[in-house]
């Protein structure tokens, strides 16, 4: 288990300000946040590189905050690996075990199956300038686990590789968590990186985290704009609000009315996910819908993107080769009620 209570941190014009996290025991937890936002300052704090200015630090329920690193029971996989060059591959996964003097018998018994485990058992007598990046990474992570530790902590693990080692890797995340049950955090600045590898996570803005949870609330519950924009909810729209007898509300906005299923009242800002909306041809009486004209079609490979002018820009993913759109045809967009979300004031 993780738990960060009021951390701060001040270093030149940035600063982590009150930052408060936790992470249960066994969880995989995906930190994200743009280029900036201090995702490498917290974790360096976490794994004792660096020293909070104030708040606390708790590894598995034992305060942490001003411990050295290598009592902290932290397994960590820095950005660039942090492999030694002069070390073999067997050498760099037996090192923190050989720093505490651990005899070999005990190294190889704690080496071997992450080795196996990880896939990379033809590769233990070389040397890291002769590996790829992801056989580099494999090897960081067998490092970081052959001490067996409480919490591993990934910094960006997958962002120096190319698409398909990307996907590669992310599996093998996901694969030795499910066996090993580690408490993960996994720093990341990509939502298809965090939907491949984790189910619950954080958003961090500015050296604070601004929302945090299932990974299914931050995509179509977002707590405010930032959120909502950061995880590629397109349609964020203004509109009066006026509550229904029957609960829910009706939405006025551009001269269309629409029904949510979530209350509101008054001006109010509200989004829904692209893949929400459901793109007829224009006489199909679609319920909860309204009429737009196709401005622009993108391929992006498994889904199309289709930009509308309804009056106000809207956005909609569909599947790619599922009917023919032409760009200046006039179609019936349909908003189910239930995938509307109004955004707190």
């Amino acid at each position: 288990m993780i738990r960060v209570r009021g951390l701060c941190l001040r270093i030149g014009a940035f600063a982590l300000r009150d930052l408060s996290l936790g992470v249960p025991a066994g969880d995989y937890f995906i930190l994200l946040g743009p280029t900036g936002s201090g995702k490498t300052l917290f974790i360096e704090c976490l794994c004792g590189l660096l020293r909070p200015d104030a708040g606390a630090i708790e590894i598995d329920g034992r305060d942490v905050t001003r411990l050295a690193p290598r009592l902290r029971g932290i397994g960590y996989v820095p950005q660039h690996q942090g492999l030694f060059p002069h070390l073999t591959v067997a050498d760099n996964i037996a090192f923190p075990l050989k720093a505490r003097a651990v005899p070999p018998a005990e190294i190889a018994a704690s080496t071997a199956p992450l080795i196996e485990l990880l896939g990379i058992g033809g590769l233990v007598e070389r040397w890291p300038a002769h590996l790829s990046g992801g056989e580099r990474q494999k090897v960081a992570l067998a490092r970081a686990l052959a001490s067996r530790p409480k919490v591993l902590l990934l910094d960006e693990p997958v962002s120096a590789l190319d698409e398909a080692g990307r996907e590669r890797l992310c599996a093998d995340l996901r694969r030795i968590h499910q066996q090993l049950r580690v408490t993960t955090l996994h720093v990341s600045h990509s939502v298809e990186e965090a939907l491949s590898v984790g189910s619950r996570a954080g958003l961090l803005r500015d050296g604070t985290v601004i929302q945090t949870g299932p990974l299914a609330d931050l995509l179509r519950r977002p707590k405010s704009e930032f959120v909502a924009r950061f995880f590629r909810t397109e349609n964020i729209l203004a509109a009066t609000a006026t509550p229904l007898p029957q609960g829910g509300c009706e939405l006025a906005f551009a001269g269309h009315r629409l029904r949510a299923h979530v209350r509101g009242e008054g001006t109010v800002t509200f989004v829904v996910r692209p893949e929400s909306l459901a793109v007829h041809p224009v006489d199909h009486a679609a319920p909860n819908s309204l009429s737009a004209t196709l401005k622009r079609l993108s391929d992006r490979g498994p889904y199309l993107r289709l930009e509308f002018d309804a009056g106000v820009p809207l956005v909609a993913y569909v599947t790619a080769g599922a009917q023919g759109y032409a760009e200046g045809s006039p179609y019936r967009i349909a908003l189910p009620p239930e995938a509307i979300h109004i955004l707190p004031a």
